[in-house]
């Protein structure tokens, strides 16, 4: 099967099988959590995209939309792309990450302190 061949509206459209994640605890969140997580992918796609681009002028000095769709990344591009994409989705997942972290570095209540707080409610 060719690209030509793929409706690519109607797969964008598909649902995944199985209930929609539900970590947040709110439906606003989630939505836009995975709106935001759909354009970084697409944002990733074009900065690769943009990438051979860059590695095929410098290579060639003028390139055709074959040459693009054509090309693929080896050694030490395939090395650099990688570490660009590591450090991309580190910047958009950063807030998340500190979040994550702060919650590893605070001290755990006594049993003295949660017996009061159980106390107080």
């Amino acid at each position: 099967m060719t690209d030509d061949n793929i409706d690519w509206i109607a797969r964008a459209g598909t649902r995944a099988k199985g209930k929609r994640p539900d970590t947040l605890k709110d439906y606003n969140a989630e939505r836009t959590l995975s709106v935001l997580m759909a354009v970084a992918a697409e944002v990733a796609v074009v900065k690769e995209r943009l990438d051979t681009v860059e590695r095929l002028l410098d290579a060639k000095g003028s390139i055709s939309r074959a040459d693009i769709d054509a090309y693929e990344a080896t050694g030490e591009a395939a090395y650099e792309r990688a570490v660009a994409t590591k450090e991309y989705v580190a910047r958009i997942m950063r807030g998340m990450q500190q979040e994550m972290e702060a919650m590893q570095a605070a001290p755990e209540p006594s049993m003295a302190e949660l017996s009061a707080k159980l106390r107080e409610s």
